[in-house]
């Protein structure tokens, strides 16, 4: 029971640290950005590439930010910041960037799976149990991500800005807050984010092109049970993460990887306000 508990807590840190990204995009944004699972996956070799060049596992995490923001502040500027006013035709867009990016990921380093190493080794005992050291820093990685937004958005005139165009965009161009600015920022950081989730998991998994696709599926169904809010997202993750965990142990692994996607949309079928309120 102590491995269960841990690995829904664990699980539901992953999945936050995942979503966390495009939570923000879309709070701002009012746009879901399909090129998240490929910007995950620019994360990932991005730790491959560390690996590969003995770089320390604790360098590919900056090293991610970078590519991710960098990149992401490129996407905004160039396809995404003329369809603001066509949503459907952003996400068509960021969609087929996503697919571009994982063909050139593929001409790059090819179809196969790679493994990268991870910058924790070893088990913690709990009790009577071994637990693995880098799932647990996940779950502290989680919880300070979650503070630094919190802190970024409610402390800093980025975040004040942001709150706004939340808001009301029409009243906060009115107020002289440069909305296009805060855009460009915002997706820039959701993109660099997004990198950075795919560099902390792949210790736990492995890389490949495809990687990013079904976390996109599941960090998508998230924001959309979460809205706009961090504590909702948190929420989201623990109890959508602890259901695909006991489906996955007591049922099929299969259906536990469905289970995030089929609960979140029978909730939204049923509270089309999912967790925002929770």
């Amino acid at each position: 029971m102590i491995n269960l508990g841990l690995d829904v807590v664990t699980t539901a840190a992953i999945l936050f640290v995942v979503a966390a990204g495009l939570l923000i995009t879309y709070g701002v944004l009012k746009i879901i950005n399909f090129a998240h699972g490929g910007f995950l996956t620019l994360g990932g070799y991005s730790a491959l590439v560390a690996t590969q060049w003995g770089i320390s596992p604790w360098l590919a995490i900056p090293l991610a930010l970078v590519i991710g923001a960098g990149f992401g502040a490129v996407v905004e500027a160039a396809i995404v910041r003329p369809l603001y006013g066509r949503p459907l035709d952003a996400i068509l867009a960021t969609w087929g960037l996503g697919i571009v990016i994982v063909q050139f990921i593929t001409l790059a380093f090819g179809r196969g799976t790679n493994f990268v190493q991870s910058p924790v080794q070893g088990a913690l005992v709990l009790l009577d149990t071994q637990y693995s050291l880098y799932r647990l820093l996940m779950l502290g990685i989680a919880i300070g991500l979650g503070l630094l937004m919190a802190a970024v958005f409610q402390l800093t005139p980025l975040g004040l800005a942001a709150r706004a165009v939340i808001m009301n965009e029409t009243l906060a161009q009115s107020l002289g807050i440069n909305s296009e600015r805060v855009r460009f920022l915002t997706f820039s950081i959701g993109a660099g984010l997004a990198a950075v989730a795919g560099a902390l998991i792949t210790p736990l998994l492995s890389v490949d092109p495809l990687m990013g696709v079904p976390w996109l599926l599941n960090a998508f169904m998230l924001v959309m049970v979460s809205g706009t809010s961090l504590t909702s997202l948190a929420v989201a993750s623990l109890v959508l993460g602890g259901a695909q965990v006991a489906i996955s142990t007591y049922s099929s692994p299969v259906l536990g990887s469905l289970s995030i996607v089929v609960l979140a949309a029978i909730l939204l079928r049923v509270r089309p306000s999912g967790f925002a309120r929770a």
